[in-house]
């Protein structure tokens, strides 16, 4: 259990693990990391932007999930034929991995002079992968897609990009991860808050015992620009719409030199997690948009983060559960704050 001088995440002391460095062709950045399982290692696809400005992903493997080794070339670049070639002619950025009956299923923006749009592929081996289609219109960003079906529906957590109303984490229903709808705001920025100015999904959710664990991130604007931190949620395990808890406090903010300078300062922004079966939790991040990062946690840990929350709120149960968490964790209730 971490103390209140106890940093949550421990990070790695080899940290930054991947740099452009590493990578055996030219590329300028190395971030927000897609992370699966595979075959008992530790699988990356990351971000990187060419020197004419266009991204590409690669991929990279780890034995340990620390120290990993690029392959020798990307695992996907901008389509030049097809349907997805006229909505990635900018790029392909920041994938997110989710792996259901053996599929690993890859969820990543495409840029073009469109816009953003979601994209959704899919491999078995991460040798191969196959695009599978365009899974939304443009300005969506940040999509993740439980690992899980729920009534045999898809779920996802997306994020409209809106400058007219907050940019809050929204989920989306589908029979077949083509057509997706019933959608429903599920979290929203708090004003004068770590994650007022906007919030996203980040890692792939995580089953707990208590609900899915969701790494997600937010952003505050100061007169030195935005600050990228990382904070968690807790999603109901039936019904991942219904939010259990939000923690109050970011769990991860910019503090290495490259997290707070580089391509973009200021930054910590995770595409990825893994758990283990000792119940630690290796969470990865971009550092300002240049360099990858990781570090390790207890999900009780992140989980009692999330004791206290009122989105929508029945407040005799949120205590309840308040409770619960604290005799089941043996901690006590962590301080909370009403969100709206």
């Amino acid at each position: 259990m971490a103390g209140t001088d106890t940093p949550l995440i421990e990070r790695c002391p080899a940290n930054p693990i991947l740099t452009p460095d590493d990578i055996p062709y030219p590329v300028e950045t190395v971030h927000n990391a897609g992370i699966a399982r595979y075959e008992g290692r530790t699988v990356m696809l990351f971000r990187s932007h060419l020197r004419n400005g266009r991204s590409i992903i690669g991929i990279a493997e780890s034995e340990d999930g620390f120290k990993f080794t690029a392959g020798p070339k990307p695992f996907m670049i901008p389509a030049t034929q097809g349907e997805f070639a006229e909505y990635e002619a900018f790029g392909v950025e920041d994938p997110r991995i989710s792996c259901i009956d053996g599929e690993y299923l890859i969820t990543y923006s495409a840029y073009s002079r469109h816009g953003v749009r979601i994209a959704l592929a899919r491999t078995r081996d991460f040798r191969s992968v196959e695009r599978v289609a365009l899974i939304t219109q443009a300005d969506m960003r940040n999509v993740v897609i439980f690992p899980e079906r729920f009534d045999g529906r898809y779920a996802r957590l997306d994020r409209p990009h809106s400058e007219i109303s907050p940019w809050s984490v929204w989920l989306s229903w589908s029979p077949d991860l083509v057509h997706w709808g019933d959608s429903e705001v599920v979290m929203k920025p708090v004003q004068y808050h770590w994650d007022e100015s906007k919030i996203g999904p980040g890692a792939t959710p995580i089953r707990t015992d208590k609900g899915w664990l969701s790494i997600y991130h937010g952003v505050f604007e100061t007169m030195d620009g935005a600050v990228y931190r990382l904070g968690v949620a807790l999603h109901d395990l039936a019904n991942p719409a219904k939010i259990i808890g939000v923690s109050d406090q970011w769990v991860l903010a910019p503090e290495d030199p490259w997290e707070m300078t580089g391509y973009v300062h200021n930054v910590v922004f995770s595409c990825g997690a893994v758990a283990d079966d000792d119940g630690s939790v290796k969470i990865y991040w971009g550092g300002a948009d240049t360099v990858m990062c990781v570090g390790e946690a207890n999900l009780a840990d992140l989980v009692a983060q999330l004791a206290c929350h009122s989105w929508p709120g029945n407040v005799r149960q949120l205590r309840h559960l308040a409770s619960q968490m604290a005799t089941h964790y043996e901690i006590g209730r962590a301080s909370c704050r009403e969100r709206v």
